[in-house]
């Protein structure tokens, strides 16, 4: 596990949260006035929620020469189609349907959401039934349960639920997320009770959460140990705290207001930093990540913990986390509040000691690709022994090596195609084998190395620094 003291550490600045960007984004663009939004990150899934706020009347500029935008926003006002409905493509990006789809339901009028590649396969049922309930009409106009459909609104009636809503989270938390933003938006409080069997990724409710302080908006969170215990009242700012949730033991009530203007920084995205920080400790030369907030409140920082429970030697100093190369060794990881680091822990996992377990992510399947046979799939190639589970993956790690498949065309070619299944997170994780067998050039024999564009469009730019 030592510490490499010959080598110095390259240096990676990471962009913005991903998740973050579309929160205040939508914040700023429900807000009263000018919002100044710096360190945003740019990326197609980002582009998408600000074409659709754009559509809505949102006036979104560049500051001259800074890394800010100024944002103007609309008052809570938010008006699509009359008699022919606003046309809204979501593209590929789930979080932009699911949390406009919400905006768009709390407003007045009639929208069409519809988008490309997989998004006409990802579910968002829940999260319909549930606007439905709060008065909006809904009709899919392709599979039931999933875009396209057409919406037509006049707002949210918090009458008809009796002023609360059970919300499930079982297959997204963008779900509880969505509504979340969009209920101040309401003309009475409105009370969301998290509902179903379980709490996927319960941080990124964590953020939405953070995203309605800082824009001013009052809400109060309620827990309990058990169903049939009374509530009670967090104090101010605890919410912070909660690290997991369980249906029916959680609240949340959202009070009536506007969003207020204000300046924000966006904070590093863990998600992006994450194929960095593995390969300080799976090549042959430290990586430092700088712009990172070692307590935030994304999911993903957990990965500095996952990093440390394989066997990894890190330094967190500021803002800046430096890995070093290391012996890393298998463990058995509950990944359901950190989904996105899946496929990077995966390949992690390949070229270590042991086996690791992955477990309580069986919503993957549903993502830009089925995110539990696409890594199993592509390491296998490699001759990684990786078994898919009803809600994970076990992976007999190699120690690491690349060991080619005897039965697969890549171990009789190596110049054989590996796929990113049109994920940019699969493309970004396997980026990983540049680092455990130098000169392997994985952008070359990636079939779609460009889907990165998603999230993170100067990775290959950042990772040829690491590569170097």
């Amino acid at each position: 596990m030592g510490m490499d003291v010959q080598n110095e550490a390259v240096t990676i600045n990471i962009p913005g949260s991903k998740s973050l960007s579309h929160r205040y984004l939508i914040g700023a663009g429900l807000a009263a006035g000018d919002s100044k939004l710096c360190h945003v990150q740019d990326s197609s899934d980002i582009t998408v929620t600000k074409t659709l706020l754009t559509q809505l009347g949102v006036k979104i500029s560049q500051v001259p020469d800074e890394d800010a935008l100024i944002v103007s926003g609309l008052n809570g006002k938010v008006v699509g189609g009359s008699g022919t409905p606003l046309e809204c493509n979501v593209g590929e990006s789930g979080t932009s349907c699911r949390l406009l789809t919400a905006v768009f339901a709390a407003g007045q009028g009639l929208f069409r959401v519809f988008g490309s590649g997989r998004m006409h396969d990802r579910p968002v049922k829940d999260l319909c039934n549930a606007l439905t309930k709060l008065g909006a009409g809904i009709c899919y106009t392709e599979k039931s349960g999933c875009p396209p459909f057409l919406l037509q609104t006049s707002g949210f009636d918090p009458d008809l639920v009796k002023g609360e809503l059970s919300v499930g989270m079982d297959a997204s938390s963008q779900y509880f997320s969505g509504l979340l933003l969009a209920s101040p938006m309401c003309s009475k409080p409105l009370v969301l009770e998290l509902g179903g069997h379980k709490a996927v990724s319960w941080p990124y409710v964590g953020l939405t959460l953070q995203c309605l302080n800082d824009f001013g908006i009052e809400f109060m969170v309620e827990t309990r140990a058990s169903i049939d215990q009374p509530w009670q009242k967090l104090a101010p700012g605890m919410w912070r705290d909660v690290a997991l949730a369980t249906p029916g033991c959680l609240r949340i009530t959202v009070s009536p207001g506007t969003y207020k203007p204000g300046n924000f920084q966006i904070e590093g995205d863990w998600s992006g930093a994450s194929y960095f920080l593995a390969a300080g400790a799976m090549g042959k030369k430290p990586v430092k990540v700088c712009g990172l907030k070692e307590d935030s409140l994304q999911g993903d920082r957990i990965f500095l913990d996952i990093l440390c429970k394989m066997g990894a030697n890190v330094t967190v100093e500021g803002d800046a986390i430096t890995v070093y190369p290391s012996d890393l060794h298998g463990v058995d990881l509950d990944m359901g509040g950190c989904p996105d680091l899946v496929q990077t822990v995966a390949v992690m996992a390949g070229f270590a000691h042991g086996s690791t377990r992955i477990h309580n992510v069986a919503h993957l399947r549903f993502k830009e690709t089925d995110r539990i046979d696409a890594p199993a799939k592509e390491l296998g190639k490699l001759g990684v022994i990786v078994d898919t589970l009803s809600d994970g993956l076990l992976i007999s790690g190699q120690g690491g090596h690349v060991k080619p498949n005897k039965k697969s065309a890549f171990a009789d070619d190596p110049g054989a195609s590996l796929s990113a299944h049109n994920d940019h997170r699969m493309a970004m994780s396997l980026a990983l084998i540049d680092v455990v067998k130098p000169g392997f050039n994985i952008r070359q024999k990636l079939d779609n190395p460009d889907c990165v564009v998603k999230s993170f469009p100067d990775f290959w730019k950042l990772w040829a620094e690491v590569t170097a």
